[in-house]
């Protein structure tokens, strides 16, 4: 029995595909909304109604499992430890309640670099991977870099005005990956739990780019100049609050880009065991090609 949170998001949906696909272990999924699962899935799993940051949900979801896919959406509207860890809080302890054997979950870049004690959201990540690991679980933290699906957010703005926006300096080059690639390593490690211990999986994508190299790159995949502006770390704080971000949560997302502008993301060395096949070029083609148009 797998267990998979968050089976609607980003991650959430390719996984769930790539399970139906290739396993022959029962699913369980934990949904707030059922209706938002694809219909073919909802005839092959069981459906949890709830939240997984809910104590008698998880009680529900973990009985009988041998693995959860495990993934905690950020909340703007809390503090970036009371978001993730105690997000989680409840999960560690259903973890333990029902003996629950791998966990894999997400995480991101970063742990061991001299800017990971402050990072903002990553280090509160860092926080949540340590309480699933320290129940005793064997625990896989997928180690991502930012998302190529990041872009989705400013389509309108790529596609009307041929300009994204971020914090980091244009030059800096990082890695990046598709959540789709991540997926499949998450799918990988939950179907062949021979793993044990704990330790972080990094899903590096197949290069580095910098803001500039990206914005080469949609240039010549959209057929339109698309080029990078860079605004300041204030800037980027005075915009999500005032959208209503929590201030301790915006606060969270300057300190983990300024971080990532030091060098969080970088290390980590590209090897064989790393690197993941979806290429900036091919996503922009796939996916950002067809959003802008559409």
């Amino acid at each position: 029995m797998i267990v998979i949170t968050a089976p609607t998001g980003n991650i959430g949906r390719p996984l769930l595909a790539r399970l139906l696909a290739s396993a022959d272990e029962e699913l369980r999924v934990i949904a707030r909304d059922p209706a938002r699962l694809p219909y073919a899935a909802r005839e092959r799993v069981e459906v949890i109604t709830g939240s997984h940051g809910d104590a008698a949900t998880l009680d529900r979801a973990f009985d009988g499992a041998d693995a959860v896919f495990w993934l905690v959406p950020p909340d703007s509207s809390l503090p970036p430890q009371d978001g993730f860890s105690g997000f989680a809080r409840p999960a560690a302890k259903a973890l333990a309640a029902h003996g629950v054997g791998h966990v894999v979950g997400v995480s991101a870049l970063g742990r061991g670099t001299p800017v990971a004690d402050r990072a903002g959201l990553v280090t509160a990540s860092f926080a949540m991977d340590d309480l699933i690991a320290d129940t005793g679980v064997a625990y896989r933290a997928l180690a991502n870099p930012s998302f190529f699906e990041n872009f989705l957010e400013e389509v309108d703005s790529i596609g009307d005005n041929g300009v994204f926006v971020d914090v980091l300096d244009a030059d800096r080059a990082a890695p990046r990956v598709a959540v789709a690639d991540i997926a499949a390593v998450a799918a990988g490690l939950l179907l062949d739990r021979s793993w044990t211990g704990s330790d972080s999986v990094p899903v590096l994508g197949p290069q580095d780019l910098s803001p500039n190299d990206m914005a080469r790159i949609m240039t010549e995949q959209l057929g339109r100049p698309v080029r990078y502006e860079r605004q300041s770390f204030d800037e980027l704080y005075t915009t999500l609050v005032g959208y209503g971000l929590d201030e301790a949560f915006a606060r969270g997302v300057v300190d983990m880009k300024r971080a990532k502008d030091q060098g969080l993301d970088a290390g980590v060395a590209r090897t064989p065991d790393t690197v993941s096949p979806t290429s900036f070029e091919q996503w922009c083609a796939e996916t950002l090609a067809p959003a802008v148009r559409g």
